[in-house]
């Protein structure tokens, strides 16, 4: 599968370490994505989790909006309109009913448009070693579509951070045409030990596209640690550029070529069989329009 010829870019993930206090983070991330523009990146990319993690659920929603009164949103659009640039904006908290969020994922174009919109697909609702434990779905509703998006480089899909664990999403994007696909996460350090190199880049070699995923690093103001290590994958599996847990951006260009040039050479995109996608609704991507 291949798709038009495109030149070079600069690609940018924003690495950080978000606390409770929305308009502290909302400047951190806005002077990363603009110093991450001016050193020449056309597409710059923020964390899940850009404007605040906070575990409690009380705090949460207070300082939690609709899309439309979302001042971060509102930031960011704005910078990525100062700055010319595509933004992925990786998640932010959206109040979409009295007692829910959407976990969204916002891709913002030059003019600062909202070209489109991904809600999580995939809860997080874990219990790992040691006592930690997760209930995302306690707070956020679940998405029930994938999302493409066309950049100027060729198209993107959209993804947060647990859905990196479910390869069936990643096929179907790239079935649909997804070139570029995004993994903004906010890992814990645990699972990010064991596992986060390796699905990053299992996901770009078996679907030949880059991966881009910016992450949060370090210990949190609410005590959770989260592993850091942004990384930006090529389509034959080299890690372009990564992270450690410090905040900061970590970029690399971005050549659309190997995308074919993977491919052709391991053409299993071609080699599909007919079969029935575990959860049916994956079946069918959403292009934004």
């Amino acid at each position: 599968m291949t798709g038009p010829r495109s030149p070079s870019f600069i690609a940018a993930c924003v690495q950080l370490r978000a606390g409770r206090d929305v308009a502290a983070n909302t400047e951190a991330a806005v002077s990363l994505v603009a110093r991450a523009a001016n050193e020449g990146a056309g597409f710059v990319l923020t964390p899940e989790n850009t404007s605040i993690m906070e575990a409690e659920r009380g705090l949460l929603f207070e300082k939690t909006w609709a899309e439309e009164d979302d001042a971060a949103l509102a930031a960011l659009r704005a910078v990525a309109r100062e700055k010319k640039i595509w933004l992925s904006i990786g998640s932010l908290p959206i109040k979409v009913g009295d007692a829910k969020l959407a976990n969204r994922s916002f891709l913002v174009a030059p003019d600062g448009a909202i070209a489109a919109r991904y809600d999580k697909i995939h809860m997080f609702d874990v219990d790992l070693a040691g006592g930690e434990s997760y209930r995302e779905s306690r707070n956020f509703d679940a998405g029930t579509e994938a999302v493409t998006a066309d950049l100027p480089w060729g198209r993107v899909g959209l993804t947060i951070c647990y859905d990196l664990r479910f390869p069936y999403l990643y096929r179907a994007l790239a079935h649909a045409g997804a070139r570029f696909l995004t993994v903004p996460a906010a890992f814990t350090r645990q699972t990010g030990e064991a596992h986060w190199h390796i699905l990053l880049r299992a996901r770009a070699i078996e679907n030949g596209a880059f991966v881009f995923a910016a992450a949060q690093g370090g210990r949190h103001e609410n005590g959770r640690e989260t592993f850091g290590h942004s990384l930006i994958v090529a389509p034959w599996g080299e890690v372009l550029a990564e992270g450690g847990t410090e905040p900061g951006i970590f970029m690399a260009e971005i050549d659309p070529a190997k995308i074919d040039e993977a491919r052709g050479r391991v053409p299993s995109l071609l080699h599909d069989k007919d079969f029935e996608v575990p959860r049916a609704s994956l079946a069918t991507v959403k292009e934004a329009s």
